[in-house]
């Protein structure tokens, strides 16, 4: 579709929070946070011509790559929450995106991600085919202390679970969802850690997609205030998630 008449590079969306989207203690769950990000991440791209739809002519979609997030408080139930995002930088396949929530004008969550355009028929990366110079790029605006990392898996890690893909996993580009890793990897955790929003920042890094049918290993580690998983199909590693905690 054309560039809307109201895109701006910057761009700002509220969201309210509903119960569906909450913990038993009425505060957003995670898995629903990293939802709404890519949400926003993704109307600032269609109102700017760079959608899934647009791309869709040339078989091409986002795919996110990595993701941290640095978190200082969570909103809860009922919350009227402000998502901004802009594009840190955006050359050939590769796109750094910031995001910021904000509650009442307070920042509560920083967000950096770092994506990948995604041919869908030949499963594989390669240069947006859409032009984005209108888009203007914050090459040092960001929106976290620290920036999006590879994650560095320990050489030890033991088996925690293991589970098979099904549909309801899958997203629309035909594999698992990225936000349905994490949620594998936070059902392993003591949900009192979870409850008492002892969790700080964590870091998701997507090496390779898992499709339906696929049957996965989950790896867990400890260290200091790390907790490290790992996803596995046939030994090799499709997703790391590493949680720091206060």
């Amino acid at each position: 579709m054309p560039i809307a008449s109201n895109f701006t590079s910057i761009f700002s969306k509220d969201w309210e929070l509903n119960f569906t989207q909450c913990t038993p203690n009425g505060y957003l769950k995670y898995t629903d946070l990293c939802n709404i990000l890519q949400l926003t991440a993704g109307d600032h791209a269609e109102i700017g011509g760079i959608s899934f739809t647009d791309m869709q002519e040339f078989h091409q979609a986002w795919v996110l790559s990595r993701m941290k997030l640095e978190i200082e408080s969570l909103p809860k139930w009922k919350d009227v929450v402000t998502v901004k995002t802009w594009i840190i930088s955006l050359e050939n396949s590769r796109s750094v995106r910031a995001l910021e929530m904000y509650v009442g004008g307070k920042k509560i969550i920083g967000c950096e991600t770092y994506w990948a355009v995604f041919n869908t028929k030949l499963r594989r990366p390669e240069p947006l085919a859409l032009p984005h110079e209108h888009f203007e790029k914050y090459a040092t605006k960001f929106s976290t202390e620290e920036r999006v990392k590879k994650i560095d898996l320990p050489k030890y890690m033991k088996n925690a679970s293991e589970r098979k893909v099904v549909l309801s996993d899958l997203d629309i580009v035909n594999h698992v969802n990225n936000v349905k890793y994490l949620e594998w990897c936070l059902d392993l955790v003591n949900f009192k850690s979870i409850l008492k929003q002892d969790l700080k920042s964590f870091d998701m890094n997507f090496m390779k997609e898992l499709v339906l049918g696929d049957e996965v290993s989950i790896q867990e580690a400890s260290l200091d205030n790390k907790s490290i998983y790992s996803i596995a199909k046939e030994g090799k590693t499709c997703f790391a998630l590493e949680l720091n905690w206060k």
